[in-house]
């Protein structure tokens, strides 16, 4: 299997050196991982391009390069030049410091480049680790992903519906480890994305030494459960959470109420 890899914490990310070990435990012995990340970190960006300047790439070792653009940058640099005219089988984003769980994963470079890589029709996971008290200060605090990580991923990719080759919005799945260590992980459960209610991005101003006023972008309060059955809500109960994506933002839902007005 030839294994694209990427990330949204840039080149030199814990999280990046643990799924690299995923994935050449996926990979096998006879197996190619192939790692485009960012040069630096690109937390926030979600599936933005870098579509009105050029992006320059670098090749740090073998089968390793860094990108001075977006994790989708990166996936559209890994399958259209860097890994010549043999496609990936399967690109792998993260593993993210932090969950992208609810209204988080609107926001993540690690789900834009999954979600990159499934409009080029390549099968995608973004993988995310929860922190919380019981893991933040662990000597590795992506052990949870690093122990369950194969053989989910080995178990999704069995699974997915081979129908999936004639569907215009090709699925990705959003992968989040809960924030305990691997022991207390207690399985895997498939589930929709939550919201969380009452806790929201906001800013945050501070003046610089000379007087200029900035904005800092300040995150809500990640503790918060969603609603029961929900990927926050099983994190925070020691849940594996999967969630299956698609790229299609249609409110199919509102389609046949809204009829009326045409």
């Amino acid at each position: 299997m030839r294994i694209l890899i990427t990330n949204d914490d840039g080149i030199n990310a814990p999280g990046l050196a643990v799924l690299e070990r995923i994935a050449a435990d996926l990979a096998g012995p006879d197996g190619e991982v192939w790692v485009v990340a960012p040069a630096f970190e690109q937390s926030g960006v979600a599936h933005c391009i870098s579509y009105t300047h050029p992006m320059m790439i670098a090749k740090l070792g073998e089968r390793r390069f860094a990108a001075e653009g977006s994790p989708a940058d990166c996936v559209l640099a890994g399958i259209h030049d860097v890994m010549g005219d043999a496609r990936p089988d399967l690109v792998l984003s993260g593993v993210n410091r932090g969950n992208n769980s609810a209204e988080n994963a609107l926001y993540s470079g690690t789900l834009g480049g999954a979600m990159e890589a499934a409009l080029q029709r390549i099968p995608a996971m973004a993988l995310s680790q929860y922190l919380g008290p019981s893991n933040f200060a662990a000597p590795d605090p992506f052990e949870a992903a690093a122990v369950h990580g194969p053989a989910l991923i080995r178990k999704l990719l069995a699974a997915t519906p081979r129908i999936e080759d004639d569907t215009d919005y090709r699925v990705f799945y959003n992968i989040n480890f809960p924030p305990v260590l691997a022991e207390a992980v207690r399985g895997a459960r498939v589930v929709p994305q939550g919201f969380r209610r009452n806790t929201r991005f906001s800013v945050e101003p501070h003046l610089s030494p000379s007087g200029r006023r900035f904005l800092w972008i300040k995150g809500g309060e990640q503790h918060v459960p969603t609603l029961p059955g929900t990927d926050a809500a099983v994190n925070l109960d020691g849940y594996i959470s999967v969630t299956p994506m698609r790229a299609d933002l249609t409110a199919h839902d509102l389609l046949d109420q809204l009829k009326g007005i045409e």
